[in-house]
């Protein structure tokens, strides 16, 4: 028994209605594409963690390049390492991170910023006085950066480890269950 073609008609914009992108199916993607990356799990986690760590330092302009040095450095996956610099440190992201970071640069060096009187950043940064922002602004910034990188890093490590392992072993059991 032959199909003919004209049977088989399929218009998919009436048939197949498509899905909304939400926050978690975003989410949900971006992990997947994580997992599914021809790699050791160690070597996905240690470029997911370097990539964190990076992301975190406030030397705009270099993320991308250091993590896949980082990543290069340790063994991991370079392309991880710069995937989640992108998906970690961007525009909407950087304002939360360096507000954590700069306040737990206050915290280790012991300062407060009452203590300096009132800081007029517009005019420090137009006129480029590096030694100004230095110790006010910079300084506990890219102090309080490292340590929350290297916890990032380690959490983002511990939790890809155990996603691609996770996800590697369930798609293993569906292939052996055909």
């Amino acid at each position: 028994m032959k199909h003919k073609t004209s049977d088989l008609s399929f218009e998919p914009s009436e048939s197949l209605p498509r899905k909304r992108m939400t926050f978690g199916r975003a989410i949900r993607y971006q992990l997947l594409k994580f997992v599914r990356i021809r790699a050791t799990p160690n070597a996905i986690g240690i470029g997911v963690a370097t990539g964190i760590f990076a992301a975190f330092l406030p030397l705009v302009g270099v993320h991308m390049a250091l993590s896949a040095a980082l990543a290069w450095m340790f063994g991991g996956n370079m392309i991880a390492a710069v995937a989640t610099t992108v998906l970690v440190g961007n525009p909407i992201t950087y304002p939360f991170i360096w507000a954590a970071a700069w306040e737990a640069g206050q915290m280790i060096l012991g300062s407060n910023a009452k203590s300096m009187g009132t800081i007029h950043l517009h005019e420090m940064v137009h006129k480029l006085s590096f030694g100004e922002l230095w110790a006010p602004i910079l300084k506990p910034l890219l102090i309080g950066s490292i340590p929350l990188g290297v916890i990032g890093g380690a959490v983002g490590y511990f939790v890809m480890v155990q996603a691609v392992t996770i996800f590697r072993a369930r798609r293993q059991a569906r292939l052996s269950a055909r």
